[in-house]
């Protein structure tokens, strides 16, 4: 088989969680976009370090930076992947009804995807594009939203992005065929969990838990 003639599936990739299993906070707002724990601010430069600290991190131009499986982690983050799904509240801050279509996302111009992404809302407003990204906005299920996903993205994989709501989401309706899930030394008390171990999913998962230098325990599962 080539590449392109393999099974689509549908990933999660570098998705971090403190050891607790939180991946975000509550009262997500602008001035908070990660939103609060039972410690203040969710920092997201501590919750991924591990991420931000590899030689690949996109934007880095200081020739430094860590090596080994997690810049290999970071690198391959766009392997494959023909499109993303998040939720509404990775995409922005504004709830309820659009007041107006000015929000574009926190990314800027020039967003991190490069492929099209769908956002699940129940609010839908009309696709855009920002360089090679285009947001398509859909009411409807999480198997709906992937069918979506699929046709977009020209025979590769979907990744599911976030946020933790979401993966959940998708977990529940059995659509995910694998997970990198990242577990940082952290503990939060309180915000989204993801889980209460990684246990939890072994009854569908096989689970492989690998212990980086970073002290973040990386745990790669697929289906059985």
């Amino acid at each position: 088989m080539t590449p392109r003639e393999q099974p689509q599936r549908v990933r999660v990739q570098n998705f971090t969680v403190s050891r607790d299993g939180i991946g975000a906070g509550e009262h997500q707002s602008l001035e908070r976009p990660f939103g609060t724990v039972s410690t203040g601010p969710l920092d997201p430069s501590k919750l991924m370090a591990w991420s931000f600290e590899t030689a690949n991190f996109p934007g880095r131009t200081d020739g430094g930076g860590t090596r080994g499986l997690e810049d290999r982690l970071t690198r391959d983050f766009s392997q494959n992947i023909g499109a993303e799904i998040m939720g509404r509240n990775k995409f922005g801050p504004v709830r309820g009804p659009w007041p107006d279509e000015e929000w574009t996302g926190w990314w800027g111009e020039d967003p991190p995807f490069h492929t099209p992404v769908v956002v699940m809302t129940h609010h839908p407003r009309p696709s855009f594009s920002l360089s090679d990204t285009t947001f398509h906005f859909v009411d409807g299920t999480p198997r709906e939203a992937l069918e979506q996903a699929f046709a977009a993205a020209d025979g590769k994989d979907v990744r599911i992005g976030g946020g933790v709501s979401t993966v959940r989401q998708f977990l529940e309706a059995d659509l995910i065929d694998e997970l990198h899930v990242a577990v940082a030394p952290l503990e939060y008390g309180s915000g989204l969990r993801l889980w209460d171990a990684p246990e939890d999913l072994t009854d569908r998962f096989h689970l492989e838990k690998v212990l980086a230098p970073s002290g973040v325990t990386h745990c790669f599962l697929w289906r059985r």
